[in-house]
Order: structure tokens, then sequence, then C-alpha cells
């Protein structure tokens, strides 16, 4: 990278591009690389400037990396995006190379304040949940939630709240098959979650989506932290909603007496998002992540990449890393199975880049990718799951999700993830009861404009004042102060009731 006082980031030698670290006006002259040019047009900041000439139908490198193929002819100074870079075949060499596994003496192991479960898993908030097994009972779970306000829940503590999760599925689908698999999978995630003290499940009777199955497939719970309803058992809307204020009033003298100890940071299961990328993310946020599960994972931790759809083209980056060829192969079958799911339904793995990440700087999915892998850090990847598979392998692990924020940090915390990082460089907001979300800016401008929003700035890194590896180390600390219960900005803004989405498949019938 350049000294702080260039105008331009570049960020491997020979990259055809460099990344503006601001707005740049056209006619200004600019030195990076030993390249003196002039910008032929306006860039915005974290956009692209081409260093040097680049044939159209020729690759263009970023990262050191294949991002697209030229559409045209382009000059040094041009502003290079959507106008004249274009999607480019993925062809990279995948093979298993090299598998980083850290290990740390127990004289430097870190901790943080925990509940310690019955079953040695450990929380980092203490949530009764209300769960509905079908659309058709989300009401009466929100009416009950919605019952248990912070007013009432004066009397206890350290009961962090009673939290409604619902959704829009568990009928109008097939009775076996992947999709009602996947959202059998994430509901038993969620009510198995060691964030949740106590839970209530509730159904309406007569939905696809049982709730007597899924009841006697959850783990072993105290029988006074575990209920369920039906509606139409129970006679109705009201008669249910009484039922469930009178069942969660029976859990709330028991959730309270849960106190936080101190525990090893082993037990943090941390999911890694990326929502409104821009041209910093794969520069700051990302690889300042990437530092801190490098120290998690140092410390046994566990760390879950994901969104498949958004390491399209930077797949062999993993598969280099992967702790056996087995593992190397199950992440090729996901790529591979969402070329053809979303060729089946007339769609394209570039069209993930959003209108936002693309006013951002970033043009096409393969430079997306690239910066989205950086949040994996350099550690082996141990393991690859389907989506909300309960993770028990310690290390970096992969889960095959969709790129869509709450679709895939739901599918984490079904997966046991008990802490989300989540980066940002448009400025998301998202929550994730019952998991705490941390955000985290990729650039200065962003925290300072949404600083009630964001919990860290990476834009130190862009700025010049901070190494990669510093930010790891303070989003590290961050991290282990966030399981302890310090409150992050969603939950300070009473976000993360609504986020709950299951990854929906098949047909609606």
């Amino acid at each position: 990278m350049n000294p702080p006082a260039s105008t331009l980031l570049v960020l491997a030698a020979g990259d055809d591009v460099a990344v503006a670290r601001g707005d740049i006006p056209e006619g200004q002259s600019l030195n990076a690389d030993g390249i003196t040019l002039t910008a032929r047009l306006p860039i915005p900041s974290g956009h692209k400037i081409a260093l040097r000439p680049v044939s159209a139908g020729h690759r263009v490198l970023k990262y050191g990396q294949t991002i697209g193929q030229a559409t045209r002819d382009i000059e040094p100074g041009d502003h290079v995006h959507v106008h004249n870079l274009d999607m480019s075949a993925t062809n990279a060499e995948h093979s298993v190379r090299h598998v980083y596994v850290p290990t740390l003496p127990s004289s430097h192991r870190a901790t943080f304040e925990g509940y310690l479960r019955d079953d040695e898993r450990v929380g980092t908030r203490n949530y009764i949940g209300v769960i509905a097994s079908v659309n058709c009972s989300a009401t009466v779970c929100k009416h009950i939630a919605k019952t248990f306000s912070s007013e009432r829940l004066k009397g206890f503590p350290n009961v962090d709240g009673v939290v409604a999760i619902t959704h829009g599925s568990g009928c109008g689908m097939g009775a076996k098959g992947e999709g009602i698999d996947i959202l059998k999978r994430t509901l038993r995630g969620y009510a198995d979650h060691a964030n949740f003290a106590g839970v209530l499940l509730i159904g309406l009777g007569c939905e696809v989506n049982q709730l007597t199955p899924l009841m006697d497939e959850l783990g072993d719970r105290r029988a006074a932290l575990k209920a369920s309803l039906i509606i139409q058992d129970e006679g109705g809307t009201r008669e249910a909603v009484q039922r469930g204020i009178a069942a969660i009033e029976t859990m709330l003298p028991i959730v309270n007496q849960c106190r936080r100890t101190t525990v090893a940071a082993s037990h943090l299961c941390v999911g890694l998002q990326c929502g409104g990328s821009d041209g910093y993310s794969g520069i700051t946020a990302n690889p300042a992540l990437g530092a801190a599960v490098d120290l998690l994972v140092q410390q046994g931790g566990t760390a879950i990449l994901s969104e498949t759809p958004e390491i399209y083209g930077a797949e062999h980056l993993l598969t280099a890393r992967a702790a056996s060829a087995d593992i190397a192969a199950k992440l090729m079958e996901r790529i591979h199975w969402w070329e053809t799911y979303v060729q089946h339904n007339d769609g394209d793995m570039n069209n993930n880049p959003s209108p936002g990440n693309k006013a951002g700087g970033i043009t096409t999915i393969l430079e997306k990718s690239l910066g989205a892998v950086a949040k994996a850090g350099s550690t082996g990847l141990m393991g690859v799951y389907h989506y909300a598979e309960k993770i028990d392998t310690r290390g970096l692990v992969f889960m095959d999700t969709p790129g869509y924020d709450p679709v895939s940090a739901t599918g984490q915390v079904a997966g046991g993830a008990n802490l989300i990082c989540f980066t940002t460089g448009r400025g998301s907001t998202y929550g994730c009861k019952p998991t705490p979300s941390l955000k985290i800016a990729t650039n200065t401008r962003l925290f300072q404009h949404m600083e009630l929003d964001m919990d860290f700035n990476a834009g130190g890194i862009v700025d010049g004042v901070e190494s990669v590896a510093e930010a790891g180390e303070r989003l590290f600390q961050l991290m282990l102060q966030t399981a302890s219960g310090s409150r992050t900005r969603s939950e300070e803004n009473g976000l993360g009731d609504n986020e709950f989405l299951p990854w929906q498949i098949g047909a609606v019938m």
C-alpha cells in the first residue's frame, strides 16, 4: 500500500488499477506505483482509476487478481467501472496447498464473561424466545413478546428480553424435501441457541410444519424452560396469548437467576457478514475483520464465512487453505450448485453487486468476492456446512448461504453463532436478536455520518493512521467486550426483532 500522503491506493504490485482515497477531479496529476498520470474524468472516492493501458478483451488486475475484463480500450487515468469493465470467466486453479492452524500457549488465552448453559455451550445474551412454527402463529408470538416490555421486565434485570421469532413460511409447502428441511433446521437451531435461556414454541395446529416433531428434535433443556402450545387446541388466538404469557412468566424467575461467568474465548462462534459494501470494503473493514478472525482462531474459537454468491470467483483462495481435499470438494460442490440454481432461475452470478455496491466503486462479483473473502483471515478452512447446520468444528468454517444478509445471518445464528460481525461501506443498520451484531464501517466518513449505528471504524486504515493488524486487534477486543455484555448500536436502537429470515427454497403451493 502507498504511503498515507498518496491520493491513490495500489493494493498489489502489477495491478492495472488503483483506488481513489478521496474524490479526484478531472485533470488532477497523480503518481502511484512509480507511474505518473492524469485523471481523464472525475474519480469518486473508493472507485478505480487505470494505471496502465488495457486493451479490450484483456483481464484487469486488482489485489493481484483478475476482477474482470475490459469491454473497451482503457487508457491510464480512465475511470474503470461498469462502462468499461465486465465479468470474465472464472478459471482460477483450485488446489489444496497449505493449511495454517495457529495455536497459543495457555498463558495467552483470552476470556469473556458469558452464560454457561447446562450443556456446556456459552451464550453471549440471556433472552427468552417465542418461536412460530408457521406464519399463522406469528401474530400470537408477537403479542406475547410485546407484553414483556422493558417496564414489565424491570424486576428481572438479568433477562435481556423476550423475542418473537416469526417468519412467512411453515405451510403451503411440501411435507418433505429441501425447503421444509431447511426451515426445520433453522427453527431447531434457534430454539436450541445458547442465547435463549428459555423457549416457547407456538403452532396453529393444521400446518405442514407440525410442532410435535419439532419439539421432539430439540436438544436437552430443563423442562421449565421449554414449552409449546397450539392455537387451535387452546381455543383460539386470545386464549393462546394468555397461555403463552403465563408460560413466559413461569420462566422469568429461572432465567433471571442466570449469571455471567468467566469463560475461554474458544466459546465464541462468530458469523462473518458484509453488506452495503463499497470500494473500501476489501481494503479496510474486511481485512481488519480477517485479522480479528485469525486472533479468534488462535484462541480456539470459530468463525463462519458465508454468502456463497459473494465468494464466487475467489473460491480458489479458500480451497487452497482447505484442511483436506474433501473439504475443498465440498465447497466446490456448493459453488456448482449455485451456478445451476441461478441458471435455472434465469439469473446471473454477476448480478450480485447491488446498485449501492456499484455506487461505492465495486464493479463485478469477482471484485466483490476478492474483498469479501478477506473477512476469513489467513487460517485453514476446517469445514463446509449446509445452510443452518449445527457448527461442530473449531476454526474457520464455511456455511452455504445466499448473499442476502438477513437470510445469511439467520443461517449462521441457527448454526450456533453467538456474535455477528458485519462490515459495511454504505451503511447497513442490521440487528440480529438473539445474537448481538457489531457494525464495522469501512471508512471514516460513514462512521461519522452514521455514528449512532456504527460500532467500529476501520477507516483509519485508508486514512493511514492505523494498520490492518492494529485494527484487527482493536476489533478482537471489542468482540470480547460485546460477548461480555456491552451493548451494540443495533441493540441500543432496538433493532433485531424482525430480521429472522430463513432461506426459502421450493414451490409455494
